[in-house]
């Protein structure tokens, strides 16, 4: 009887793994069916919507955004949040700003803007581990800290003339039928397929997810919690420095209002792209997915002409609002 009666319930639990896997799928689904309907919408109200590099211009427009949802997306993984990003971003553009008028060569003032953004990341990811502190008050004082820093350089909005900075703010990748992206378009696409590949090819990235899961779990399994909370804002911080030096790059300045707010944008995408709010589940993909949302919303707007730029940011709140409910209406089936 035992026998005949064990097969059959390890078939249903399969049934049951295997619908619960799909299930996961559904935010990440309903992201890109979005992005599509907003393209259809476009498409057939305005003449020229739908045009190759109209479409590639919204990953030149938001490339520091992408990378800012990148590292985002790490946090949020492995169950935390990170506030500090658009303040990090305005510290490295100044120090890129204000390094180039003192004569750095730019090819070492670069490497000092990333640095000091993965030096954030990291003491606040120290601060988060090591002493207990909840992720929204540690990021806080690190948002508060890096825009007070952008003021200490300088009050004042540095224009940045080095003629290299030019040259990669000009530069353009051509593609097939005469289109092009610019350079951080294209440093933006790398960062995100090596941030996929290191989420779901290395260990790492699968002790991001399994922290993010359940935190106490991870801990019976020996996995290195410690590393992994302080690894996942250090990445952020470095995510948001390069997010400011691509910034220069579009903006050709360093200044202090920089990127004010740009971190709930790039909280929003992450969300808005399918990953749960309380870790342990989502794809860099879905992030990319959840910024050209946002950005087509943007774009929309600019066709349209007659309506307020806060539009997008009321299209984009209930856009947030019905992901959330989404996410928690599928988290007891998708989060144990």
């Amino acid at each position: 009887m035992t026998g005949l009666t064990t097969p059959p319930a390890s078939a249903a639990a399969r049934v049951r793994a295997l619908l619960d896997g799909r299930r996961r799928f559904i935010p990440v689904a309903v992201s890109g069916l979005v992005l599509v309907l907003l393209f259809a919408v476009g498409s057939v109200r305005y003449t020229g919507f739908a045009e190759p590099q109209v479409m590639l211009n919204l990953l030149v427009n938001n490339s520091f955004l992408i990378v800012l949802a990148v590292g985002v997306t790490f946090v949020i993984l492995a169950g935390g949040i990170d506030l500090s990003t658009g303040s990090v971003l305005a510290l490295s553009a100044m120090i890129c700003a204000w390094l180039l008028r003192e004569g750095w060569p730019p090819l070492l003032v670069i490497p000092v803007a990333l640095l000091a953004g993965a030096a954030i990341g990291f003491l606040q990811g120290c601060i988060i581990h090591f002493y207990g502190v909840q992720p929204f008050i540690a990021t806080l004082g690190g948002m508060f800290f890096a825009r007070g820093l952008c003021y200490l350089i300088s009050a004042e909005s540095i224009p940045i003339t080095d003629p290299l900075f030019g040259t990669l703010a000009q530069a353009q990748v051509p593609l097939p039928g005469g289109t092009s992206l610019s350079v951080g378009a294209v440093v933006a696409l790398a960062a995100a397929g090596a941030a996929a590949y290191v989420l779901h090819r290395t260990r790492f990235g699968r002790s991001v997810y399994a922290v993010g899961g359940s935190e106490s779990s991870a801990v019976l399994m020996g996995l290195a919690v410690g590393r992994v909370k302080v690894g996942v804002y250090t990445v952020s911080g470095f995510c948001a420095a390069l997010g400011g030096v691509l910034y220069t790059l579009y903006i050709a300045s360093g200044n202090s209002l920089h990127g004010l707010g740009m971190e709930l944008d790039a909280i929003a995408a992450v969300v808005i792209g399918g990953t749960l709010l309380t870790g342990g589940f989502g794809y860099v993909l879905g992030s990319v997915v959840g910024v050209l949302t946002l950005g087509t919303i943007q774009t929309i707007l600019v066709f349209e002409g007659t309506l307020s730029s806060w539009w997008s940011r009321i299209v984009a709140g209930v856009l947030l609002l019905v992901f959330i409910l989404l996410q928690r209406a599928l988290a007891p089936r998708t989060v144990k």
